[in-house]
């Protein structure tokens, strides 16, 4: 397959991208999904609708806000641009940080519903045998939600390989800096080069379909035999 080299170094940018994306959910999504299934306040809603936002408003609304909100002609933007030394529009660090915020639901979600379903029983009885939350949370939970967990971290990085919209509009299309492959294949479209377009769809279509697989057969494998409760299948229907 002929691919040029500009391309292959779109392909290495998407996958760096979902990787660090997916990384930083896990860290990020799993307190945060433990907490919402612990938390019995009203507010938790509020939360949640906050969390599910990303997955059905369009990419560019989404993307048109966090270009405000990382712009340097804002508060918020200038106080961005001084820790990390630099404006994060246009960069390789806004568009990880726009991907976390739309693949926030991908990873939190399938968790959410794992610990929903074990969560409140596990829990205590860890504090019945004397174990804190937070080692019940390491020790307990996360252990007999691998098949959750792995549900997670394959939809984050395979919605986060397609991501469109947001990533156009916070990084636009540099090469080698924020030209990831969907802009890429977007561009190849434009231009009526229909054959590198191809080259790049089946790539990333490949890429995908072996990852659900993988996960969708890990997934299986980590489950307790004659147990659902860890399946996301409810949630995304996708794996599980």
């Amino acid at each position: 397959m002929n691919i040029a080299a500009a391309d292959w170094q779109a392909l290495w940018l998407t996958l760096k991208l979902a990787g660090l994306t997916t990384l930083l959910l896990f860290i990020i999504g799993v307190p945060l999904a433990w907490k919402l299934s612990q938390w019995q306040s009203r507010w938790r809603h509020c939360i949640e609708v906050l969390i599910t936002l990303p997955l059905v408003l369009p990419p560019t609304v989404l993307g048109f806000y966090l270009l405000l909100l990382f712009s340097p002609n804002y508060a918020p933007g200038q106080w961005l641009s001084q820790l990390f030394d630099g404006p994060l529009v246009f960069s390789f660090t806004g568009l990880v940080f726009a991907s976390v915020i739309y693949s926030l639901p991908f990873m939190v979600q399938p968790l959410l519903a794992a610990f929903n379903a074990n969560g409140q029983r596990l829990t205590q009885a860890a504090a019945a045998l004397g174990i804190p939350p937070w080692a019940a949370l390491l020790k307990v939970l996360l252990p007999a939600s691998r098949a959750a967990i792995v549900s997670a971290c394959a939809l984050t990085f395979a919605h986060t390989l397609g991501e469109f919209g947001v990533v156009l509009m916070i990084g636009g299309s540099i090469p080698g800096e924020t030209q990831v492959v969907s802009i890429a294949l977007y561009q190849h479209v434009e231009a009526m080069e229909y054959g590198a377009a191809h080259r790049l769809a089946l790539m990333l279509m490949g890429i995908t379909t072996v990852l659900l697989l993988a996960a969708r057969w890990l997934g299986h494998s980590l489950a307790p035999r004659g147990s659902n409760s860890e399946r996301v299948k409810p949630v995304m229907g996708v794996l599980g």
